[in-house]
């Protein structure tokens, strides 16, 4: 598939359902990427068949502490740092961790990637021999779209067990998978927001907990950890991060100013949930710089709150080359010893990459770092080895044992991947019922757009070679038998443009779809966009392409980050409009069946899709809140005009909601506030602090609501229900509305459901004041589903 080819780019192709079978194009579009992005792939695996372990039977340790399984994982971690020289401690501090011989130690390689799917991004998968391709998922900001944590969790459970089946036959050189990425996808040209559940805090809070759940094997999406994790799950990147490079501020030297109001209330719940609820094992700190402290060297991040306020029983990792951009390129230390000195004292346990193995004797000799600290991150180190079983002898005889190649892109997972594809399409334009598409009743079809046949379109970035992948143009042959293609663009930048002969092609066709949107070339990471509109000649191509077909044409965007195509909502020439985001090895099968009815879409949007006016706010300026001139940001604070709102999709059918309280009235519960010795009241006696409420009462405030659901057809369907709280005003840096929860279920044409939620006072009704400390005001609150709302009082 060379989009170069001038032939291919003006030349129509015809195709027909005879031919849906031919040669598959990923064997035709990876093996050049392979080769031009991922060099490591060429690296062999030393052993490729079993993999490493110690304290087997023939092993040196044999009978030493650290290989008792009965002992706890961090008594045996302590055990065997105890055992280890200082340089081989220091060994230990980098992604490349060395071998200890003598000690039955074996190498280890700690970057590896799971972001939607076992990728080969990191340094420790390989999929040059052997199983060569993984189940790809869509994207996470795809998924995200279906607001559906079952299906969050069970996407990370099948990861963590392909990613364990790759190590079982020896393609896999670590178990430590540094997803997911939780950042808030706080401004639309971000280049890696497609790698995130979106904009809200509480959708991504989430997301994490589930995927992270699945990818440690969790037999349920509950809190229970497995006593050997599946594999290690690492929530990313801690904190504020959402910079790459724009006009030439990049990320490794931005210097972010964030107030204490929204990390409390919008960068940091993620990570507290991935832990707290998750029980994720690993955090990695950004390359941010918050508030003057690097986010890798700031103990009041690492120590006091990963560790202390929330637990994390696991260890904290830097991103790629932090430590040496924060002596390089932030200067935050005088030398390189004192930089690594100040990581490791702050609660840093490992870097991407060298630095720290390289400066941490010096630094231990020039009495910057004690023994001691290195020891304590060594220690949470192995610890999370000893949790994945490293030290329990072969791996074939633990609870993971059985788990190989056989496990590894399997008709249970593949249809996962459609089935996540399908609930993530977000429907966002149906005029006059232009979709769906009668299947028999279109005789020809244009299919036009340079995604709509290119492998690389559907699996996004940190992705692993997908093992059944079909493109739109591929799914739509399944359907129509007279197929016409057309790339239009060159590529996604469409500097130069078919526009002649797709507009012969359209007019001579029943149905006309365009498949256009962004590549990676972008958005992604290291690359943000400086523009909301579609790249290049992609408008006047689509708008020509519409002028020219016989009805109404479908337009179908494949992009992480979201567009302002004012042009194509306005125009009645363009009838339909989908949102396929990049939808993962089942996506061309999954817009097929939205496109001809088979599934009725369901999706909702996880980000607010904002003008182009909006490119006149600096990515450098943090505040969420509205202020002045300042527009605000995301769907809680942003007051200026949108394309698309947060939340918004469409189905094939009508769908009407009503809230109603359960059984327990929430205010009479409030009485609950005035216990004595309950001094919960602020000083203005205008609010309750959350804090001084404490656990118990909290638990005694949460009441039921439920949703009354009507599908009124024509169609069944699977709808998504969102629930926000809104507060009688948004003064005070109160945001508009906050999702409260969110429910997915498939609904009959005709049937009524009612949807229950329990919604928590405590974590719903509050609201973060400038100080960072949460306050439940007294009055009125709205639940809010659809256009309906629900008063309720608390507390007045």
């Amino acid at each position: 598939m060379d989009h170069a080819s001038l032939h291919h780019l003006t030349t129509p192709s015809t195709t027909s359902s005879s031919t849906h079978h031919r040669r598959n194009p990923v064997m035709a579009a990876l093996p050049a990427v392979l080769l031009l992005l991922v060099p490591a792939l060429l690296m062999r695996v030393a052993g490729a068949g079993a993999p490493p372990f110690s304290c087997g039977p023939s092993s040196p340790s044999k009978g030493l502490p650290f290989c008792n399984t009965k002992l706890p994982a961090g008594q045996r971690a302590a055990d065997l740092v105890s055992r280890m020289t200082p340089a081989e401690k220091a060994s230990q501090l980098g992604d490349i961790a060395n071998g200890v011989p003598r000690l039955g130690v074996p190498s280890y390689k700690w970057w590896n990637e799971a972001l939607h799917g076992v990728a080969i991004s990191g340094k420790g998968i390989h999929m040059d021999q052997g199983v060569r391709s993984a189940t790809s998922f869509p994207q996470v900001l795809h998924t995200a779209a279906s607001f559906n944590d079952n299906l969050w969790f069970r996407i990370g459970q099948a990861t963590g067990k392909e990613a364990r089946a790759f190590y079982n036959i020896g393609q896999a050189e670590g178990l430590t998978m540094w997803s997911p990425n939780v950042n808030i996808f706080r401004d639309p040209r971000w280049g890696r927001g497609q790698e995130t559940p979106g904009e809200d805090p509480a959708v991504a809070s989430r997301y994490g907990a589930a995927f992270v759940r699945g990818l440690q094997g969790s037999s349920s999406n509950t809190k229970s950890v497995p006593p050997v994790l599946q594999t290690s799950a690492c929530c990313k990147h801690a904190t504020a991060y959402d910079l790459e490079d724009w006009k030439g501020v990049s990320r490794y030297s931005f210097k972010a100013t964030v107030t204490v109001q929204d990390l409390a209330d919008t960068f940091n719940p993620p990570f507290r949930s991935c832990v707290v609820d998750g029980k994720a094992s690993c955090v990695m700190c950004a390359y941010t710089v918050v508030n003057g402290v690097p986010s890798c060297a700031n103990a009041d991040l690492l120590t006091k709150t990963f560790r202390g306020i929330w637990g994390l029983d696991g260890y904290v990792a830097a991103d790629c080359d932090a430590v040496a951009i924060m002596r390089n390129s932030q200067f935050y230390r005088p030398t390189a010893e004192d930089t690594v000195a100040a990581t490791l004292k702050a609660g840093l346990d490992i870097d991407c990459g060298p630095y720290i193995q390289q400066y941490a004797m010096a630094a231990i000799q020039k009495g910057k770092l004690t023994q001691q600290d290195v020891d304590k991150a060594v220690k949470n180190l192995f610890t999370t080895r000893m949790r994945l079983g490293h030290f329990d002898g072969d791996p074939k005889t633990n609870v993971y044992g059985n788990l190989g190649a056989a496990h590894i892109c399997t008709q249970e997972h593949k249809n996962l991947a459609l089935e996540a594809a399908l609930d993530g399409i977000v429907l966002l334009k149906n005029s006059a019922g232009v979709l769906p598409l009668k299947r028999g009743a279109v005789n020809s079809a244009a299919v036009i757009g340079h995604n709509a046949n290119d492998v690389l379109a559907l699996i996004g970035n940190y992705w692993g070679p997908p093992c059944a992948p079909t493109t739109p143009l591929q799914g739509i042959q399944g359907y129509v038998k007279n197929v016409k293609f057309l790339a239009g663009c060159n590529k996604a930048a469409c500097n130069v443009a078919a526009t002649p002969q797709a507009t012969a092609l359209a007019s001579s066709s029943d149905a006309v779809i365009l498949f256009m949107g962004l590549s990676q070339e972008q958005e992604s990471e290291g690359k943000d966009r400086t523009t909301l509109l579609l790249p290049g000649n992609q408008q006047s191509l689509i708008t020509a392409v519409a002028n020219a077909a016989k009805r109404p044409v479908i337009l179908v965007l494949l992009t992480g980050g979201p567009v302002d195509i004012t042009f194509a909502q306005a125009n009645p020439k363009i009838g339909a409009i989908l949102w396929a985001g990049y939808p993962g090895q089942a996506g061309g099968l999954a817009i097929a069946k939205v496109l001809f009815g088979e599934k009725n879409p369901s999706g909702k949007l996880p980000n607010t899709w904002y003008p182009e006016e909006f490119t006149r706010i600096p990515m450098t300026d943090m505040r969420m809140r509205a202020a002045g001139g300042y527009p605000g940001r995301t769907y809680r604070f942003y007051n200026g005009k949108t394309i698309y709102k947060f939340g918004y999709g469409l189905s094939y059918s009508k769908f009407s909601h009503r809230v109603v309280t359960g059984r327990k009235n929430p205010a009479h519960n409030t009485s609950l506030l005035a216990a004595p010795g309950l001094a919960a009241t602020t000083e203005d006696n205008l609010s309750y602090h959350v804090d001084y409420i404490g656990d118990e009462v909290c638990d005694q405030l949460k009441f039921l609501a439920v949703v009354k659901v009507q599908n009124h057809g024509p169609m069944d369907g699977k709808h998504t229900e969102l629930m926000f709280l809104r507060w009688p005003n948004a003064t005070d840096g109160r945001p508009t509305r906050q999702l409260i929860g969110f429910q997915s279920q498939h609904i009959k044409a005709g049937e009524k459901v009612n949807l229950r939620f329990e919604v928590s006072p405590c974590e719903h009704f509050s609201r973060v004041r400038e100080d960072g400390r949460k306050v439940i005001d007294k009055g009125s609150h709205f639940l809010k589903a659809g256009k309906h709302e629900l008063e309720i009082s608390f507390g007045a």
